[in-house]
């Protein structure tokens, strides 16, 4: 819903922030009440929930009267036996091990954990509710760790005392500046400069629109591959995740291979483009940029690839030129992208018939989707590295943020128009309706996703929070055809961007998608390095040859706006 206030009004920032750990136990509050049904009784063969949260009471002591006895024959040698889990690095200093008192408050807290999740775990409810209820318990256990309070955390102290209480005054300025921006600063912005050290790949802007500028890439090969590559990023973020600098960089690399790239830059939305829909998305997004591509290039067809909600977009858009008979694609790519919303992850909990009919009744009909909301929705996936550990840092320990591209690009966000962003949730996370032949009406055409009968390439990231690599992995049964899926090793954003030169992580390939998700996995081989080459074979097995490299960007029709990155990627909506 957009919001009324300025964006930079301290109290907004102030409540948000002040209110995470009150409104994460109320979201988990409410859900347990509601889940459970306390004010009816337990259907036969169920426990009663006053039975189960008794005898989890019961365990809890009992794990307590442990931890004391531990605690007071410590210097014997006895250790308790309650751990962070692995890749938690809220307790690695060594005064949550060796003094007594922050042994017992993470002690205490990990115990108090422990003793909630096995709660939900034990809730006599729908597999969808259970994990509503396993999300909020977990915002609730993050906000509420005793590391997050200057008082419980033996890092602030020691740094105040050492620094003679001089962390304490750069944390509260650290504090000031971010309520004049209303978000919380995770990286030093003043490194980075979009159109500087990010997306500073040549190239000019050769058409836009209220929506999209498009950008054709400067060739830096003799000769070009004849079918020229669009790319369509995510409209929630900015393009220039595929774009970072100099070695890093997507799009360097594909243009470096010979390939005559092409790429949708979206405008954030702005009250003037409050009232644009999903159809305008697709019109004036990658439908518009195909017949530019294809002017420009002098050819019948292009490759398409799309990442993350550009790739549902684009998939949309190919099937709207199946329905209409329209031959424009010569082959389909999509990264960490899903068709079918059966299983969504973490995200899809958050997206539920509640959020979707407040967003329509409030800005379904015009209105902003504030990007800085969408930023903070995807935070609260991952807290305590997202939120928590930067609220410490910076305003607790008065650090200075690091520099680090990736987490630029995170904080720059994008807001988007209401009626799309509603269409896309209700079609989408909540009635899973787009892979579905016939069930959605876009452009004036009834989408049958069956219907787009080219080549597709489908790239997934093994340990993805937003698009679950399995749910990836359904699009093969929905959409082109002759499938090639890869696995990219780690998640969302470093599974795609890894770059060959670096020489790290690793893709599995398997050229037998004919069963489910496990079996391609069991006898999928696993193979050094970046995907990035995998795929470029790919394309050019699906091209039909090379042609001399354009002297000069655009044509008569299409001619240079601005030089790349364009206005578009620059503007702010934080």
């Amino acid at each position: 819903m957009a919001s009324t206030r300025s964006p930079n009004d301290p109290s907004a920032y102030l409540e948000s922030l002040m209110q995470a750990g009150q409104q994460s136990f109320k979201q988990f509050d409410d859900a347990m009440a509601a889940a459970m049904g306390l004010a009816d009784k337990p259907a036969e063969g169920q426990t009663s929930p006053f039975v189960a949260a008794a005898n989890l009471q019961r365990d809890a002591v009992l794990q307590f009267w442990k931890f004391w006895n531990a605690t007071l024959v410590k210097a014997l040698g006895v250790e308790s036996n309650v751990q962070p889990g692995k890749g938690d690095r809220r307790f690695l200093d060594n005064a949550w091990v060796t003094t007594p008192y922050y042994d017992l408050l993470k002690q205490s807290y990990l115990l108090g954990s422990k003793q909630l999740t096995e709660f939900v775990e034990q809730a006599q409810v729908d597999e969808r509710t259970r994990l509503q209820l396993k999300f909020y318990a977990r915002q609730f256990i993050d906000a509420m760790s005793p590391s997050n309070f200057p008082v419980t955390n033996p890092e602030v102290i020691r740094t105040a005392i050492q620094t003679r209480s001089a962390s304490l005054a750069a944390g509260m300025q650290n504090l000031i500046e971010d309520v004049q921006k209303g978000r919380i600063t995770r990286v030093d912005e003043s490194r980075f400069e979009v159109g500087g050290n990010l997306a500073n790949t040549p190239g000019s802007v050769i058409y836009e629109n209220e929506l999209i500028q498009l950008i054709q890439y400067t060739p830096v090969t003799a000769e070009v591959e004849k079918t020229p590559l669009l790319i369509v990023p995510p409209c929630i973020n900015k393009y220039y995740l595929l774009d970072l600098g100099k070695g890093n960089s997507f799009v360097e690399y594909a243009v470096a291979q010979g390939h005559h790239v092409f790429l949708v830059s979206w405008r954030s939305a702005v009250p003037e483009t409050g009232h644009l829909t999903w159809n305008d998305y697709l019109t004036l997004g990658p439908l518009k940029a195909i017949d530019v591509v294809r002017e420009i290039a002098g050819v019948d067809k292009v490759h398409a690839l799309g990442f993350c909600v550009g790739g549902t977009i684009l998939s949309c858009a190919a099937g709207v030129l199946a329905a209409r008979g329209e031959d424009k694609l010569s082959t389909l790519t999509l990264l960490t992208t899903m068709i079918d919303f059966a299983d969504t992850g973490d995200i899809g909990l958050l997206i539920d018939a509640g959020h979707v009919v407040l967003r329509e009744a409030t800005i379904g009909n015009g209105g902003i989707l504030p990007g800085k909301e969408l930023a903070f929705t995807f935070g609260t996936l991952r807290a305590n590295d997202l939120i928590w550990r930067y609220v410490v840092d910076s305003y607790l320990k008065g650090a200075t943020p690091d520099a680090f591209d990736l987490l630029y690009w995170d904080s720059d966000s994008v807001s988007l128009p209401g009626p799309m962003y509603c269409w896309y949730t209700r079609n989408t996370y909540l009635e899973n309706k787009i892979k579905e032949p016939g069930k959605t009406t876009q452009c004036g055409e009834d989408i049958d996703l069956s219907q787009v009968k080219v080549p597709v390439y489908l790239l997934a990231s093994r340990e993805d929070h937003i698009v679950p690599w399995k749910s990836a992995y359904l699009s093969k049964n929905i959409i082109g055809k002759e499938p090639r899926f890869v696995l990219a090793a780690s998640g969302h954003v470093a599974g795609v961007i890894n770059p060959p030169a670096r020489n790290r992580r690793s893709h599995w390939l398997n050229d037998d998608v004919s069963g489910d998700a496990e079996a391609w996995l069991d006898k999928a081989e696993e193979h050094p390095g970046s995907w990035w080459g995998d795929w470029d074979a790919w394309l050019k097995h699906h091209s039909t040859g090379t042609v001399a490299a354009p002297a000069e960007p655009g044509s008569a029709a299409y001619r240079v706006i601005e030089p790349a990155p364009g206005r578009y990627v620059k503007l702010k909506s934080n």
